[in-house]
C-alpha cells in the first residue's frame, strides 16, 4: 500500500482561502464531495476530535483525522493554505499543510491507522515542507508521494 494510491487530484486544493481552524477543515470535507448533510456530520466529528488535541504535528502541518459513518470506504485529501494560519499544533506554530484523513467505524481493509502512521511517516522527512511549499499542481503533490514511496 502506498499514499498515492488513496490521492487523486479532484482531492488537493493548493490555495485554500479559509482563515480559521473550522474554514480550513469546512475546505477540506467539500473536497470529499459528501452530500450536505454528510459534511455537516463529518465537521462535528473532526471538531469532536480536535477539541481532544490538536492535530497539528508541528512542523507546519495537521493531520485531522476521524471515523464517521458518513464514508463507506477510507477518503483522503490534501489542502495548502499559502499564509499559515493558527491551528493549535504542537509546537506552537502556524500551519499550511494539511492531510484529512475520514474512514468509516468498521473498515473491512483496516486502513485508517496505516495511512495515517504513513503520511507521519511523510511529514517526517526533512524536505517535505519545502517541497510541500513549492507544489504548483496537485500532479506535483501526487509525484512527490510517488518519489516518497510511502
Amino acid at each position: 500500500m502506498e499514499l498515492r494510491e488513496f490521492f487523486n487530484e479532484d482531492v488537493i486544493n493548493l490555495d485554500l482561502a479559509g482563515e480559521s481552524k473550522d474554514d480550513i477543515l469546512k475546505e477540506l470535507i467539500s473536497l470529499l464531495q459528501l452530500p450536505g448533510k454528510s459534511e455537516g456530520i463529518l465537521f462535528k466529528m473532526l471538531k469532536r476530535r480536535e477539541n481532544l488535541g490538536s492535530t497539528g504535528i508541528g512542523r507546519g502541518i495537521a493531520i485531522p483525522h476521524c471515523r464517521s459513518l458518513v464514508v463507506n470506504r477510507l477518503r483522503v485529501a490534501f489542502g495548502r493554505k499559502p499564509k499559515a494560519i493558527d491551528f493549535k499544533a504542537i509546537d506552537e506554530k502556524p500551519v499550511s499543510f494539511f492531510f484529512l484523513i475520514v474512514a468509516p467505524p468498521l473498515e473491512v481493509s483496516n486502513q485508517y491507522l496505516p495511512v495515517l502512521g504513513r503520511i507521519a511517516q511523510l511529514c517526517r522527512e526533512p524536505d517535505v515542507p519545502e517541497r510541500l511549499t513549492e507544489l504548483e499542481t496537485p500532479a506535483e503533490f501526487l509525484e512527490l508521494l510517488g518519489d516518497k514511496q510511502v
